[in-house]
């Protein structure tokens, strides 16, 4: 089911959110859901809390990011694979790496793209799916991904990483989002 995305603006987006366990009511058609709701508004990733749950659960797939590729790409990510991938309960390890810029976006705040300095590699402690636990460290675009759905669920966003005047730029766009006064092609649900 195609659930709506949270838009800026509302509390749940700057929430810490809980670890979760097996018993959590009705998980799998949870994350299959996040998967309708992520595909369905072209996304590459979404969280909990974009779809209004404060835990610690997102989805990913930068395999989709990789296949799409122009030819500039394919030489400046040339090992890049691409993952499709649950986590949950994900706490991270550590960030490594030179930290690169790349031009982000989210489906809680559509419109607004600005570029991003991001560590080039991530370690997580996490549970699959199947509540396996997993250890594993991911770089290049599949480690931007991972660390922004990371950022939802500690109750950041993809904005506290741009400089002040960056931030006062967009700082009208971010009220139109929060005011409900923007239109988009998926299902929002704003906090007024």
């Amino acid at each position: 089911m195609n659930l709506p995305i949270v838009a800026y603006g509302h509390p749940v987006l700057r929430k810490m959110c809980d670890d979760i366990t097996p018993e959590y009511p009705e998980l799998k058609k949870l994350i299959a859901d996040m998967w309708d709701t992520m595909y369905n508004s072209n996304g590459v990733g979404v969280a909990a809390p974009q779809i209004n749950r404060a835990i610690r659960l997102f989805v990913i797939d930068t395999v989709q990011i990789v296949e799409s590729f122009d030819d500039q790409d394919k030489k400046d990510y040339p090992n890049e694979k691409g993952v499709k991938q649950v986590f949950i309960n994900a706490h991270k390890i550590e960030e490594s790496g030179e930290p690169w810029a790349y031009n982000e976006g989210c489906l809680s705040i559509p419109k607004v793209r600005e570029d991003v300095k991001r560590a080039e590699k991530v370690r997580l402690r996490y549970v699959d799916e199947n509540f396996q636990e997993q250890e594993a460290e991911f770089d290049g675009i599949t480690a931007r991904v991972i660390l922004h759905e990371y950022d939802h669920i500690d109750g950041k966003l993809f904005i506290d990483h741009l400089p002040p005047l960056k931030k006062r730029l967009i700082k009208k766009k971010l009220e139109d989002i929060a005011g409900g006064k923007i239109r988009v092609d998926y299902k929002m649900l704003f906090a007024k």
